[in-house]
C-alpha cells in the first residue's frame, strides 16, 4: 500500500538514497533539507508525489509549520523518519563549547522537534512509526567521537522511553544503527577540532579499530532494502543494525561490561544498605 513518508536530512547520503527508492515504489514523499534547491531534481521528476520542503531542523516553530505543511499536503503522516544530523570528530578536551552545542541542537533537539510535532497527529490517527537514525556509536563509543557518541546516547533514550510510552496508542519506534558507511560522514558534512598533540596517538590507532577498518564500512545503496522492509513491517523492532559490524561487536562489549558488573556486583550489593 502506497505510504506517506516525511524525512529531514534528504539532500544526500542516506536520506536521499531513501527518498529515491520510496518514490520510485510510488510512495508519497515530504522531504526537508536547509535549502530547497537541493531537491529539485525530485521535485521535478516526481511533481504531486514530492514535497520539498527548506528547514532548519533546530528552529523549533519552523519544523513544526513543516510537519504540519506536509500532513495538510497529502492528508496524513504514516512515517516519520529523522535522519538529519552530523558528526563532530575531535577528543573530548579538543571540542570546542560552539561545536558541542551546535551539534546537540541539531543531532537531539532537531529530532525532538520533529517527534514532538509529528505525535500530535499520529495520537489522532491512532497509527504510525517514527524512525530514528541512531549508530552503533549509539549502543557503544569510539574515542575522538565522543560528543557524537553522546548525541546518539541521548536519542537512544529518548526514543526507548517513546516506545514505551506510545506503544498502547498504535504508534512504532525504531532505532536504526548503522555502522560505517561509505558516505560523506567525515568529509565535508563533518566538524573537526581544532587538534591537542598529546591525542595524536590514539587518533593513528582509529585506522586499526575494529568498525573503521576499510573492509567493515558498508554500501550506501545495500541500506535501501532493509529501510524498505522496516517501513513495510506490521512488527517493526525497537532497533535495528544496518551492516555486519553491529550485532557482532555489541555482543561482545556487552559481554565484557556484564563481566564487569558482575566482579563489581558484591560492592553494588552493600551499597543498598
Amino acid at each position: 500500500m502506497m505510504k506517506t513518508i516525511f524525512i529531514t536530512g534528504a539532500s544526500r547520503g542516506f536520506g536521499k538514497l531513501w527518498v529515491e527508492a520510496l518514490l520510485q515504489r510510488g510512495d508519497n514523499v515530504a522531504a526537508t533539507s536547509r535549502t530547497a534547491d537541493s531537491l529539485k531534481d525530485l521535485t521535478d521528476k516526481y511533481k504531486s508525489q514530492f514535497l520539498a520542503i527548506e528547514l532548519d531542523i533546530t528552529d523549533r516553530s519552523a519544523v513544526i509549520a513543516a510537519v504540519n505543511k506536509a500532513k495538510n499536503h497529502f492528508g496524513n503522516l504514516d512515517v516519520v523518519i529523522n535522519n538529519a544530523g552530523y558528526g563532530v570528530f575531535g577528543a573530548i578536551e579538543e571540542v570546542s563549547e560552539k561545536a558541542a552545542k551546535d551539534v546537540f541542537e541539531a543531532n537531539v533537539f532537531g529530532s525532538l522537534w520533529v517527534t514532538q510535532a509529528a505525535l500530535p497527529i499520529l495520537r489522532e490517527q491512532g497509527s504510525g512509526h517514527i524512525i530514528q537514525l541512531s549508530s552503533v556509536l549509539g549502543v557503544w563509543a569510539l574515542p575522538i567521537l565522543g560528543i557524537y557518541n553522546a548525541t546518539k546516547f541521548a536519542m537512544e533514550g529518548i526514543m526507548e522511553s517513546l516506545h514505551a510510552e506510545v506503544a498502547d496508542l498504535g504508534i512504532y519506534v525504531t532505532l536504526v544503527e548503522p555502522n560505517g558507511y561509505a558516505t560523506d560522514f567525515g568529509g565535508s558534512s563533518a566538524v573537526q577540532s581544532d587538534a591537542i598533540a598529546a591525542y595524536d596517538t590514539v587518533k593513528a590507532g582509529l585506522g586499526q579499530t575494529e568498525g573503521l577498518l576499510p573492509e567493515d564500512y558498508g554500501k550506501p545503496e545495500a541500506t535501501v532494502a532493509a529501510i524498505l522492509k522496516l517501513i513495510d513491517s506490521k512488527n517493526p523492532p525497537l532497533r535495528l543494525f544496518l551492516g555486519k559490524v553491529g550485532l557482532k561487536k555489541t555482543e561482545r562489549i556487552y559481554a565484557e561490561k556484564l563481566q564487569t558488573w558482575r566482579a563489581w556486583d558484591e560492592v553494588s550489593v552493600a551499597a543498598h544498605g
